[in-house]
């Protein structure tokens, strides 16, 4: 019963770590990397149930070091779906956010490199666009004094600071376009930023989009808000 219930808590780790790195690297796809994120819980499941039963029916084969590994083990199985899926839940089913939801910024030189992608280089639309006023009323056009040169300075700035790969730079148009990849499943996510003038003002629009997925779980709007948060760190406001 020992053996059983860590190597169970052990398959269910593992069903949970390594879909991420096996997609990352081209060996599985997402439907699979997922399915076995869903697999891993029943499995963590299954451990703490074995190792229930091994508590009270077969108690003097409990070590308390194996229990605690088995314990720990099924529980990051069980809490990183879980957590996943509550996340979902929380968001709205999205993956295309922009602080300018009527005239959003579009990609150039990324859009070449998205050809390929699921999930189409054209704003989603309408319908995403109530969703993200819905849940992320904050993100909104930015506003500047400083002139246009000192803002594609401190974006250029913003970017590298982010560890994105910069991708495009055109100054004239006042575009600068960039890629995150996320550590764990090494998804791509394009960014384009904006910078026009506004009379007296500078105005500041950035819009990042998924490659690939339906829903981002919120992760588009929280990389706009650290680089709001880091360009105003920037340049001192």
């Amino acid at each position: 019963m020992k053996l059983l219930v860590s190597l169970v808590s052990l398959i269910a780790f593992l069903l949970v770590a390594l879909p991420g790195p096996l997609y990352k690297f081209g060996i599985l796809d997402l439907g699979t990397a997922f399915t076995g994120f869903k697999f891993g819980m029943f499995a963590g499941i299954a451990a703490l149930i074995l190792l229930g039963i091994q508590v009270f029916f077969k108690r003097d084969t409990v070590r308390l070091s194996s229990a605690l590994t088995a314990v720990l083990l099924s529980a990051i199985a069980i809490i990183i779906p879980l957590s996943m899926m509550n996340t979902a839940q929380s968001v709205p089913p999205i993956h295309d956010i922009s602080t300018d939801l009527i005239n959003p910024p579009e990609f150039v030189a990324i859009a070449l490199l998205r050809a390929d992608a699921p999930n189409p280089v054209e704003y989603a639309g309408e319908e995403t666009a109530e969703q993200q006023r819905d849940a992320y009323p904050e993100l909104q056009t930015l506003i500047y004094t400083q002139s246009k040169s000192e803002l594609m300075e401190a974006t250029e700035q913003v970017v590298n600071d982010l560890g994105w790969e910069l991708i495009n730079t055109d100054a004239s148009a006042g575009i600068i376009e960039a890629t995150d990849t996320t550590m764990w499943f090494g998804f791509k996510d394009d960014v384009v930023i904006r910078v026009t003038d506004g009379g007296g003002e500078r105005l500041v629009d950035i819009r990042s989009k998924s490659r690939v997925g339906g829903s981002d779980l919120g992760t588009n709007a929280e990389r706009i808000r650290s680089f709001i948060e880091e360009l105003d760190d920037v340049l001192g406001k």
